[in-house]
């Protein structure tokens, strides 16, 4: 892989690691709800999603769920409602931030890196985005160097922007004012989440 062929990947990645969606909703919940080193065990949990969907197209099994539409929409269906259920959640703040905050507990680490993980395996759009802008790189990697950076660099990219986000959202100077709107920040990503399912279900059907 050339040096100028990776700075078009490099670029791509950037653009859809910074595109706002569940996933930035996601690493805001759990960086206000629980500490700066929740919200970066939450980001660098979805990006290793992201690395398993390069990782996917690198081995040509995106093309194949892409061409199974039973397969794809039964995991895609999986997916949305599983948003949905975070979504619902988020919305009654059963357990949510509001909550955890007034009882001065915090979300376990666990419970970060999971749903970073799931927000990104269990999105559709990110296997659609792999397949549309992605797999053009794909038959630049001739030697297992190039493979390589077709997995670590929306990796490393996903992870990297969205461990600034939790960096700047739990400074002191920004953090406290933004935990006065806790409740509003778990019905907006809860509102996001539910949207991207129904988005997610109404395309299946």
């Amino acid at each position: 892989m050339s040096f100028t062929t990776w700075l078009g990947l490099l670029a791509i990645c950037c653009l859809g690691a910074m595109s706002p969606g569940p996933s930035l909703a996601m690493v805001v919940r759990h960086t206000l709800g629980g500490s700066r080193l929740h919200g970066i065990v939450c980001a660098w949990a979805h990006s290793i999603g992201i690395g398993v969907y390069a990782l996917v197209t690198l081995l040509g099994l995106a093309v194949v769920l892409k061409a199974s539409p039973l397969l794809f929409n039964g995991i895609a269906l999986v997916g949305a409602l599983y948003l949905a259920w975070i979504g619902i959640q988020a919305l009654r703040s059963k357990g949510g931030m509001q909550q955890k905050l007034q009882a001065g507990t915090k979300t376990s680490l666990w419970t970060a890196a999971r749903d970073g993980l799931a927000i990104s395996i269990f999105n559709p759009k990110i296997l659609l985005f792999f397949l549309a802008l992605f797999s053009q790189f794909v038959l630049a990697a001739e030697n297992i160097t190039g493979q390589t950076l077709i997995v670590l660099t929306p990796l490393v990219i996903d992870g990297l922007w969205y461990t600034l986000i939790a960096i700047v959202l739990s400074h002191s100077a920004i953090l406290p004012k933004l935990r006065e709107k806790a409740l509003w920040i778990d019905r907006l990503s809860g509102v996001v989440l539910i949207a991207l399912a129904c988005r997610v279900i109404i395309t299946i059907f």
